[in-house]
């Protein structure tokens, strides 16, 4: 693929730092679970999904249902039921027809494309709500662009559900985009236990990654309490909780590791967990 003009690691690491945590300081995606653990003959849990100031408080517009899929214990597509999108958040039922952990995600990934055009103004490729593209990456920047900034992006928004005993088939990583591979199990989280968990990008351990953990509740608070970390050289992150409830966890992580012709690798992995008193 042909680079119009020229490709400035400084420029483009500076855009990428500022896009990348812009986002999360203003609106939070999450899909969130009524609860995480049943048990029973084919329990139906439902579930909501927005886009919010405070975490899981339907304040700023709904989750587009669209791009929402939902896999069962064997890793199979599981249809939403009930599902209805008002003005601030989705709603959908799942049925939980046997033993094991569900798995619900929003999952992208992608090149995009930033640059300036010759009068001044901005282009950008996917535009704003549209999908990647990367076939038509080439034909959509100008020949004349100039400070032109290529990333290899991936987007992952999930949470997890279990029917009985947990097992681990479906929450598996795919080697696709930033994952996380669960140490201990997002089903079986406790207070005052270690949770170990791994951060991974297409497959290989994100070190050096930033990581936010913020409890249910920051309606009520005066601080958002918000938990920082930074994954080891094994992409692990480890936790010890005091307080029970539902938690969001936001990861964030860029390198210089992309594949020709992006020139930096890209990622956001957002999860809601539910911790139980030990």
């Amino acid at each position: 693929m042909r680079l119009p003009t020229r490709v400035t690691q400084a420029t483009l690491a500076s855009a990428l730092m500022l896009a990348m945590t812009l986002p999360a300081h203003a609106h939070r995606a999450w899909i969130v679970p009524q609860t995480t653990v049943v048990a029973g003959d084919s329990p139906m849990i439902t579930l909501d999904a927005a886009i919010s100031n405070d975490i899981f408080v339907s304040d700023y517009r709904a989750f587009n249902a669209a791009g929402l899929s939902a896999y069962d214990a064997e890793g199979n597509d599981l249809a939403l039921e009930n599902v209805h999108s008002g003005r601030f958040r989705t709603t959908f039922d799942l049925t939980l027809a046997a033993p094991g952990t569900y798995r619900v995600a929003s999952a992208s990934a992608g090149l995009s494309a930033r640059w300036t055009n010759p009068d001044g103004s901005r282009g950008m490729f996917p535009g704003r709500g549209q999908s990647f593209n990367d076939a038509e990456l080439e034909q959509a920047i100008p020949a004349d662009a100039d400070n032109l900034q290529i990333s290899q992006v991936s987007r992952r928004i999930e949470t997890f559900m279990t029917n009985g005993q947990p097992d681990f088939d479906v929450i598996e990583p795919t080697a696709q985009g930033l994952e996380m591979r669960y140490l201990t199990h997002p089903n079986d989280l406790y207070t005052q236990e270690d949770l170990v968990f791994q951060l991974l990008i297409d497959g290989e351990p994100a070190a050096g990654a930033t990581v936010t953990l913020l409890r249910d509740g920051m309606k009520y608070r005066d601080q958002q309490d918000a938990i920082e970390v930074t994954t080891n050289a094994e992409g692990e992150m480890r936790f010890n909780l005091e307080q029970a409830g539902k938690y969001w966890l936001e990861a964030r992580y860029q390198d210089e590791q992309a594949k020709a012709p992006a020139t930096s690798r890209q990622g956001s992995y957002v999860v809601t967990l539910e911790v139980l008193g030990g």
